[in-house]
């Protein structure tokens, strides 16, 4: 089944990403010989796979932080590898046979990837976060999604509901009235969602180039991804999962100038590695941290496996050359300008002209002017940046409204590199999940981003709000967002006093 899922090429580059590492938990080597020992032992296969499991569930519980909040996946495996052992149909989600809101407590990701947006509409969940696995998951569907919804569950089956995925709101009173114009909303946003191409513009002309999140060159296939002006974040990370060597130069090179060559004439930016432990990879041989997040990852790695870096930079390289592209390298993880001047010139050397870093740590953020002298652009990484800026893990359930994109916290940071970028007249851009946001993307715009990079599904609805609005709106806008007393309000007085913009 997880075989089957990863094959989906409707599923954007992090969604790829997450199913792979919940699948290599299934091929963890450790697992495998504790299941083989209880075999040995007299269990059957089935028992034996549940203790094994067990034992490692309350390992993933005791470290806390992103393992404890990985149990749920790993729950999911156990229930598919007893099922398999079984001869059992696998599990999954319910199948009414007519279109419907499925509510749930949480969802595991292959479940989640799975679903049928035919059958289900909208998905109602009483865990997870804005950035949780289920919502990306959802959002790469292009699935109107509302997570950490208490009580989603008490909602008697059959019950009418509207689910509004951009706001967070579930109705559940709802009358001929609310469904009616509710339709005609829908129809409405469905007419200005044009142009469905072209450069991203306001309504007076203020350039907001609109670019792609990838993680291969099948995620440009398709008429949406053919609209966008360029990737603005091509993750590297699934060519390096499932193995337990580096990928070689050949094989990065191949990888490379496939997507390089598919976006000929537009720019694409490439970021190196970004493992760690909380991404773990079988050939770092890191060893486990009680709290991973804030341990060693992206360009620290980097620091401690020089050649690894090294490698990716030169394949980089001549894949660019091979192909003639546009291509530009940034470093995920940089905290410091010594860091960012440190990977410039690895970078540079290696013969690559067009160097930046992802801003996911406050401390980068609040030394961007001093980041930009050593490089040449920023790219925001709002979902990093959102858990660091609040102290907030981005798979906790119980912390969703501090993730919330919309905090004025998060947009102030925001704000502070897109000044630096305006005075040092470099880019800057938002690749996290708040540039997908179509009413976000105005505000972002008024901040002074240069750029947006999103799932394909997201850029006619991004493209035409951004058209509603001029770049005197747009600042307006993020003026009263800054204003705001929390995500609710910022989000809320926008909306209050934006025009109509798609979901």
């Amino acid at each position: 089944a997880q075989d089957r899922v990863l094959g989906h090429h409707r599923l954007g580059p992090e969604a790829a990403e997450i199913l792979r590492a919940q699948a290599m938990m299934a091929e963890d080597p450790v697992l495998r010989e504790t299941i083989a020992d209880v075999i040995r032992g007299g269990r059957d296969a089935a028992h034996a796979i549940a203790d094994a499991f067990a034992e490692h569930r309350r390992a993933f519980q005791a470290a806390g932080g992103y393992l404890a909040e990985r149990v749920t996946d790993l729950d999911d495996v156990r229930d598919r590898a007893v099922a398999a052992s079984l001869g059992r149909p696998m599990p999954g989600v319910p199948a009414p046979g007519h279109p419907y809101v499925l509510a749930a407590r949480d969802l595991a990701p292959a479940d989640t990837a799975d679903l049928d947006s035919e059958q289900v509409l909208a998905l109602v969940t009483e865990a997870g976060g804005p950035t949780s696995h289920t919502a990306i998951l959802a959002r790469s569907l292009g699935l109107p999604a509302v997570v950490s919804c208490a009580g989603a569950l008490s909602v008697p089956e059959g019950t009418v509901v509207r689910v509004d995925g951009g706001s967070g709101e579930v109705v559940t009173d709802v009358d001929e009235a609310l469904v009616t114009a509710t339709r005609a909303a829908a129809a409405a946003r469905r007419d200005r969602a044009t142009p469905s191409r072209g450069p991203g513009r306001t309504g007076d002309g203020h350039a907001v180039k609109l670019l792609v999140n990838i993680g291969s060159a099948a995620q440009l296939h398709g008429d949406e991804a053919a609209g966008a002006e360029g990737v603005g974040l091509f993750r590297t990370e699934l060519l390096f999962l499932d193995r337990s060597t580096a990928p070689g130069l050949d094989e990065q090179v191949r990888a490379y100038a496939e997507v390089f060559a598919a976006m000929a004439g537009r720019p694409v930016v490439i970021r190196t590695l970004d493992a760690g432990a909380d991404k773990p990879l079988p050939f770092l041989d890191q060893a486990g941290e009680p709290n991973p997040a804030l341990g060693v990852r992206g360009l620290r790695v980097a620091r401690r496996r020089p050649e690894v870096l090294r490698v990716q930079l030169e394949a980089i390289d001549l894949a660019a050359r091979r192909t003639g592209a546009d291509v530009r390298v940034m470093a995920p993880m940089v905290a410091t300008a010594a860091e960012a001047r440190e990977f410039a010139t690895i970078a540079r050397a290696a013969g690559l002209t067009n160097v930046g870093v992802m801003v996911e740590v406050p401390a980068a953020a609040l030394r961007a002017p001093q980041l930009l002298d050593q490089v040449d652009f920023l790219s925001i990484g709002t979902n990093d940046l959102s858990q660091y800026v609040f102290a907030a893990d981005r798979q906790c359930g119980d912390l969703a409204e501090l993730l919330d994109p919309w905090q004025p916290a998060l947009l102030q940071l925001i704000a502070a590199c897109a000044t630096a970028g305006g005075a040092a007249g470099k880019p800057v851009g938002v690749c996290g999940e708040a540039a997908a946001d179509p009413l976000l993307a105005v505000v972002l715009a008024g901040l002074g981003v240069t750029s947006l990079s999103m799932s394909p599904r997201a850029l006619a609805p991004v493209r035409a709000a951004l058209a509603a609005h001029t770049l005197a709106d747009c600042a307006r806008l993020a003026k009263l967002a800054l204003a705001a007393e929390d995500a609710e309000h910022a989000r809320a007085t926008v909306r209050s006093e934006a025009r109509p913009v798609p979901d």
